[in-house]
């Protein structure tokens, strides 16, 4: 990637995080700004899906309409009875006391992840499957993020990588402890976020970096400290984090989510001066 290219990044947040950054994304087309044309597109958790949507060439507007009308989403799932996100969330912060070495904090997660009981395999891959409108890596870059469960590291998938993009984009979605790790290759996957909500580091390199974050794990702003590039970031307002709720992995959260075309609003002057 040269010095001059242009990298959008899209952090994960749950199908809420999907449908605000697809708002954003369609708020600033609307407005004559399309941010989608980037040259590199780095996409973790629900931005790997996203990613991978906006990869496929459909239209933003349809795209966005997905988000509201329940007719054109994909099937959900709900998961199987195992612990909520409230309690995961507790988990991992225990976890998270009892290792300062990063890590073996997603080691230890992992292997919450793999003991964990959850939904049927298939069953979750026909989901991801049903949101991406295209099954075929697309021609531009596209890095998908995911971390091997077992060993707590990093795995970027692209076109070069002889995966399935459904099962890279399964396998960064794969929250641990909710969603079933995906086997690839003889090992076993978790989801991207496990490292860092947005693994926006990926973009070193790019002159001009736009990051989408429906979160922030505290690991975002110190990789975007260390990126040599120009970097802007457009975060969830409060009306949006409200709108979330506490589980932003909730299917109702998809339509109360889709706040995003207020931050494209907002800020269409400045992200348009930098972006073009």
């Amino acid at each position: 990637m040269s010095d001059n290219g242009r990298a959008l990044v899209l952090g994960g947040g749950g199908v809420a995080g999907i449908a605000w950054s697809t708002g954003v994304l369609a708020g600033l087309a609307d407005e004559g700004t399309d941010v989608t044309d980037a040259d590199l597109l780095v996409g973790t958790s629900a931005g790997a899906a996203v990613a991978a949507q906006v990869g496929s060439g459909t239209p933003l507007k349809e795209l966005f309409e997905r988000q509201a009308d329940p007719r054109l989403q994909s099937r959900e799932l709900s998961p199987s009875g195992g612990p909520g996100v409230e309690e995961i969330l507790e988990t991992w912060t225990q976890l998270a006391a009892e290792h300062d070495d990063p890590a073996e904090l997603r080691r230890a997660i992992g292997a919450r992840a793999l003991a964990a009981g959850t939904v049927p395999e298939d069953e979750r891959r026909a989901v991801i499957a049903d949101r991406l409108p295209a099954h075929e890596w697309p021609a531009r870059r596209l890095l998908i993020t995911a971390v091997n469960a077992l060993t707590g590291e990093l795995r970027v998938f692209d076109r070069e990588s002889g995966v399935d993009l459904v099962d890279a984009v399964a396998a960064s979605c794969a929250v641990p402890m909710i969603w079933p790790t995906v086997p690839i290759d003889g090992v076993r996957y978790m989801d991207g976020g496990a490292r860092s909500a947005a693994n926006v580091d990926l973009a070193e390199g790019c002159g001009r970096v736009l990051l989408l974050a429906p979160l922030d794990d505290g690991t975002v702003d110190a990789q975007v400290a260390e990126l040599t590039g120009r970097v802007e970031a457009v975060r969830p307002d409060e009306a949006s984090l409200a709108a979330f709720g506490a589980d932003p992995l909730n299917p109702s959260s998809r339509t109360r989510g889709r706040g995003g075309p207020r931050a494209g609003t907002g800020r269409r002057a400045e992200l348009a001066a930098f972006w073009d």
